[in-house]
């Protein structure tokens, strides 16, 4: 039988221990004030620490936050250009914010594509707030469902070609561990803005069990009162694992 996760599983009426966040709609929000693309991530990058420092008062233990998929390449270059400029600005700018206020940072997705410096700016914030036990922000960047569950494959293949794991040991929770998310939380809640209704190759495996707030309010004009409201939402809703509602409220 598979596994359901148990994630400590969120009481009904409880904030969701990890919210998951596609950021969508950062150039429509700028291309309606004729502004160029970029200004609307830089709008972007504002609406986030509000987010951040909202989530970190609230105690959700993590925030991850769908900054750059691997799809996003496709993008004119001199857009691609800028974004990894900003992507290096805001850890200069940020890290030390983040690692003043307790907040552990971390950064899943395919590094291997970013400059040098980038990599290096990255290794550096993600060692000096490591050691932080408050909120966990986790910054997708190149990441893509699909390549996740990929090098997990990998991963395991190698191990069994190697002697180390034998085929029958291989479980969901095997695959889980070698996850770029391995030691999270499942999502509890993912939320979409700028209206569009898909997950765009987003946490693939780890959102089986999420529930999903959808949003036409394009990203840089989001703000705590819509995470709010989304919450609410979240609080709202019975959430069954495959259960029979009778079920969940025993075990409640």
């Amino acid at each position: 039988m598979p596994s359901v996760p148990d994630n400590k599983i969120v009481p009904p009426g409880g904030n969701p221990r990890h919210i998951a966040i596609i950021l969508d709609g950062n150039g429509r929000w700028a291309r309606k004030r004729m502004m160029p693309r970029i200004m609307g991530h830089h709008a972007g990058v504002r609406a986030v620490r509000k987010i951040v420092e909202y989530c970190a008062k609230q105690n959700i233990e993590v925030l991850s936050l769908f900054a750059f998929s691997s799809e996003n390449w496709r993008r004119p270059s001199e857009e691609v250009s800028l974004l990894m400029d900003l992507f290096l600005s805001t850890l200069q700018s940020e890290v030390e914010k983040l690692d003043k206020n307790n907040i552990r940072l971390r950064i899943i997705g395919d590094k291997n594509a970013f400059s040098d410096k980038l990599q290096d700016k990255i290794r550096v914030a993600e060692a000096q707030t490591r050691d932080n036990t408050g909120l966990t922000l986790v910054i997708a960047a190149n990441y893509g469902g699909r390549w996740d569950i990929t090098q997990a494959t990998r991963k395991i293949s190698a191990a069994v070609g190697r002697g180390e794991i034998q085929e029958h040991a291989i479980t969901e929770q095997l695959i889980n561990d070698h996850l770029v998310t391995a030691n999270l939380p499942e999502p509890d809640l993912l939320i979409r803005s700028g209206g569009e209704e898909r997950i765009s190759n987003f946490l693939l495996w780890q959102l089986a069990y999420t529930e999903f707030y959808f949003t036409d309010d394009l990203w840089p004009d989001f703000d705590q009162k819509l995470l709010e409201k989304a919450i609410n939402s979240f609080k709202s809703r019975q959430r069954r694992f495959g259960h029979t509602g009778e079920q969940m409220m025993e075990k409640n």
